[in-house]
C-alpha cells in the first residue's frame, strides 16, 4: 500500500509544476500583449517593469493552480490506466478510497495554502500592481524625436526635424517659448546631434539662424525683429520632467480586491450595523410602517400608505376620517393646517426615500465585498474539488484516450470557471445571494466529482446499463 501511495505521489509534482509553468506562461504572454502599449514609449526602469509583472503574476496563480490540479490528477492517474497498474491495484484487494485519500490529503493541504495566498498576498498584490498602473499612466512618455512629427512633449519648445539617424539630426526646426515678453525665437539648422546626460539632453547644433520678434522698448506696440547666424550652437533641454515617481506603497484606495479578508469582514460587519440603524430610522419617520420596512422596498408601501390618507382635492375636502380633527374651523385655517400637514408630509418622504436610498446603496456595496469574500475561499477549494474529478477520469481512460480525457478536463474546468463568473456577476447586481453566485460552481463540480467516483468504485462500467436489465 505504502508503494503505491509513493508511486502515486511521485506521478503528481512532474505534471502539477509541469502545467502550471505553462498556464502562467500562456497567462503571462496574455498580460504582456495586453498591456505592451502601455508600457511602451515612457523610459520605464527594468526593474519596474519586472515588479509590476510579480504583481500581477498573483491572480494568474490563482487561475493556473486549479487547473493545474485537475491536469496533474488527470495524467498521474492516467498514467495508471494506461499502464495497467490500476487493474494491478484493483485485484490486489486495494480499493479506490485507499488508492486515492493521500491524493485528497495533498489537495487539502494545496487548498490550505490558497486560501492563505487569496486572502492575504493576493489583495497586497492588487493593491500595489494597481498603485504601479497609476504612477506609470501619470508618467508622460519618454523624449523621442520622429521625423516630419513635431514633438510637443517638452513644456517650453516645439520641435521638428526632418531625418534622423541615432542621435543624427537633419533639418532641424525648433520653436522657444522660455524667455517672457517675446513672441517666440525660431531656430533653424542644418544639422544636429543629441548627447544625452543624466536628466538633461544637449543639443548641438550646426549651420543655421535664430530669428527673434522682441519689444523695442520704445512704446507699448514698438516690436523689433532680429536674425542671426550661428556656426555652432548648443541647446541644453532639461528631460527632469520626464522622470518617473514613485507614490508610497501604503498609499491609495482599496477596493474589494485589493482588501484583506478579515478588513472586508469588519467592513461588512459595520455595513450590516449601519443598514440595521437606518432601518429603525425609517420605523422612526413612517411608524405606521412598521411591519412594512424590514423588505428591500419600504417606499412603495409608504407610497401606498400615502394613497390611503390622500384627501379629495377636487372637492376641496378632507377625507371622512379626518373631518372630526378640523370640524369648526373656516376654509383659511384649513388651507393653513393642510399646507402644514402637506409640507411636513413631504419632508418625512424625503427623509424616507433618503435613507431608502443609503440602505440600497449600502447593501449593494456589502453584497459586493461578500462576493469577494465567498470568491477567495471558493477558488481554494476547488484544488480539493478537482482532485476529485480528474483522479477517477484518470483511471477510467482506455487506452489512446488521454487526450479525449484531457479535452474532457478543460471543458470541465471551462464549466467551472463560466459558472464561478456568471455568479459573481448575478450576486453583484443583488440577483443572487453572494454564497449561491461562488459556491454554485464548486456544489456542481462536486456532485460530479462525487458520480465519478462512485461510478469508478462500484464498476458500474462492467455492468450492464439499467435499460439492457429491463429486457432481459
Amino acid at each position: 500500500m505504502r508503494l503505491v501511495h509513493l508511486l502515486i505521489l511521485r506521478l503528481l509534482p512532474g505534471p502539477f509544476l509541469g502545467w502550471l509553468a505553462t498556464l502562467l506562461f500562456l497567462l503571462l504572454m496574455q498580460f504582456l500583449i495586453k498591456f505592451l502599449p502601455d508600457l511602451a514609449g515612457r523610459d520605464l526602469p527594468l526593474g519596474l517593469v519586472l515588479e509590476l509583472v510579480v504583481y500581477n503574476l498573483a491572480y494568474m496563480v490563482v487561475l493556473a493552480v486549479p487547473m493545474s490540479v485537475l491536469l496533474a490528477a488527470l495524467m498521474a492517474f492516467g498514467t495508471l490506466a494506461q499502464s495497467r497498474t490500476w487493474v494491478v491495484i484493483k485485484n490486489c484487494g486495494i480499493s479506490l478510497w485507499q488508492l486515492i485519500w493521500p491524493v485528497l490529503v495533498a489537495g487539502a493541504v494545496l487548498t490550505s495554502g490558497m486560501v492563505y495566498f487569496n486572502n492575504v498576498v493576493l489583495p497586497e498584490s492588487n493593491f500595489r500592481a494597481r498603485n504601479i498602473w497609476v504612477d506609470i499612466r501619470s508618467k508622460r512618455p519618454g523624449f523621442e524625436l520622429q521625423p516630419g512629427i513635431f514633438y510637443e512633449g517638452l513644456s517650453d519648445y516645439s520641435i521638428l526635424i526632418r531625418e534622423r539617424r541615432g542621435n543624427d539630426l537633419k533639418d532641424i526646426l525648433i520653436y522657444d517659448y522660455t524667455e517672457a515678453g517675446q513672441s517666440g525665437t525660431t531656430i533653424r539648422a542644418d544639422s544636429g546631434l543629441l548627447v544625452p546626460f543624466g536628466s538633461t539632453v544637449s543639443l548641438l547644433m550646426w549651420d543655421g539662424e535664430i530669428h527673434r520678434l522682441k519689444n523695442s522698448g520704445l512704446g507699448q506696440d514698438s516690436e523689433r525683429y532680429e536674425r542671426m547666424a550661428f556656426g555652432r550652437f548648443h541647446l541644453r533641454l532639461d528631460l527632469s520632467e520626464f522622470d518617473f515617481e514613485r507614490r508610497s506603497p501604503a498609499d491609495g484606495f482599496r477596493s474589494d480586491r485589493s482588501t484583506p479578508t478579515r478588513a472586508m469582514i469588519r467592513f461588512v460587519d459595520s455595513l450590516k450595523a449601519g443598514i440595521s440603524q437606518k432601518r429603525l430610522d425609517l420605523r422612526a419617520s413612517a411608524p405606521s410602517l412598521t411591519s412594512s420596512l424590514d423588505g428591500p422596498r419600504p417606499l412603495q408601501t409608504l407610497e401606498g400608505a400615502n394613497a390611503r390618507l390622500r384627501w379629495n382635492t377636487a372637492s376641496g375636502e378632507p377625507a371622512r376620517s379626518a373631518r372630526m380633527a378640523v370640524r369648526g374651523l373656516n376654509r383659511t385655517q384649513l388651507g393653513r393646517i393642510y399646507d402644514w400637514a402637506q409640507d411636513h408630509a413631504r419632508m418625512a418622504r424625503s427623509d424616507v426615500t433618503r435613507l431608502q436610498r443609503e440602505i440600497e446603496r449600502e447593501h449593494t456595496l456589502m453584497s459586493r465585498y461578500q462576493v469577494e469574500i465567498h470568491k477567495k475561499y471558493s477558488i481554494a477549494v476547488a484544488c480539493i474539488i478537482f482532485v476529485l474529478i480528474g483522479a477517477p477520469l484518470g483511471l477510467s481512460i482506455r487506452r489512446g484516450g488521454l487526450g479525449t480525457a484531457g479535452g474532457v478536463a478543460l471543458a470541465a474546468f471551462m464549466f467551472y470557471w463560466i459558472t464561478l463568473v456568471q455568479g459573481e456577476k448575478l450576486a453583484d447586481r443583488d440577483l443572487l445571494s453572494p454564497w449561491v453566485g461562488m459556491w454554485t460552481a464548486n456544489i456542481l463540480m462536486g456532485l460530479f466529482g462525487i458520480g465519478l467516483f462512485i461510478y469508478l468504485a462500484l464498476d458500474l462500467r462492467a455492468t450492464p446499463p439499467l435499460w439492457a436489465r429491463r429486457r432481459r
